[in-house]
């Protein structure tokens, strides 16, 4: 009978620890104005707020942490954070590995910025970050890829000549080209990749994917999710 008594506390115990677990946000923290750092060396961005929001609305318990972008999908599986927020873009290729929720972010414009709007794209390398649909499109292409870990790094490869043009997210481009005065321009076409932005998640954890897809809805019925994503990202930006 103790026994019994011991097992059921036992059992009651860890599905309270359970209920109270805290879920991790796992970002890059360098990728604005999706995500970076702030002067205060905390997580800020579009996904801070959003992820924020998601949070509140699913009634969660979050905490953000970051990991650099190369070894962001492999430390989710691994369980160092529950959840990747990180201006990732839904494409078949990720979904072998790991779930996506619903999309928060429609499927986006990427664009090419180099030191001239006739730059020959062709000519020579062209940089993008490691490991996302940018960098597989400019290889699909038949195009020469230069890849570097950061997003900045492959702005500056463009800056000291390293590469001819970078390829990323336009959102991410658009204040770049606006700060630099000239230096940096758009140039060639602007396709649109992927299935949009959504939360990676470990395809055991459908539990935690459905409260986040119904939160996720819930912006979007509601409207405040286009507001969001224009405060953030400025009034030509995509909405649903």
């Amino acid at each position: 009978m103790n026994q019994l008594i011991l097992s059921t506390a036992a059992l009651a115990l860890t599905a309270g620890m359970a209920m109270a677990e805290t879920v991790r946000l796992g970002t890059e923290g360098a990728y604005p104005p999706y995500n970076f750092i702030n002067d205060a060396g905390e997580v800020d961005g579009f996904e801070r707020v959003l992820g924020d929001e998601l949070c509140k609305r699913a009634e969660l318990t979050c905490e953000w942490v970051t990991n650099e972008w190369d070894s962001i999908i492999p430390n989710l599986v691994s369980g160092n954070y529950d959840v990747i927020i990180a201006g990732m873009s839904i494409t078949d290729e990720r979904d072998k590995v790991i779930d996506f929720s619903q999309n928060y972010i429609p499927p986006a414009t990427s664009a090419y910025l180099a030191l001239s709007a006739d730059t020959d794209l062709k000519s020579g390398p062209v940089a993008a970050q490691t490991a996302t649909i940018q960098a597989g499109y400019i290889a699909e292409q038949g195009m020469t890829l230069a890849e570097y870990a950061t997003p900045d790094e492959t702005v500056a490869a463009v800056r000291n000549g390293e590469a001819v043009a970078v390829f990323a997210d336009k959102d991410f481009l658009v204040p770049i080209a606006e700060e630099s005065n000239g230096e940096l321009v758009f140039t060639g076409d602007e396709p649109s990749l992927g299935g949009g932005v959504g939360l990676g998640i470990r395809e055991s954890d459908t539990e935690l994917k459905d409260k986040f897809n119904a939160a996720i809805q819930s912006m979007k019925d509601d409207g405040s999710l286009n507001a969001l994503i224009t405060e953030w990202f400025g009034d030509k930006a995509l909405l649903f």
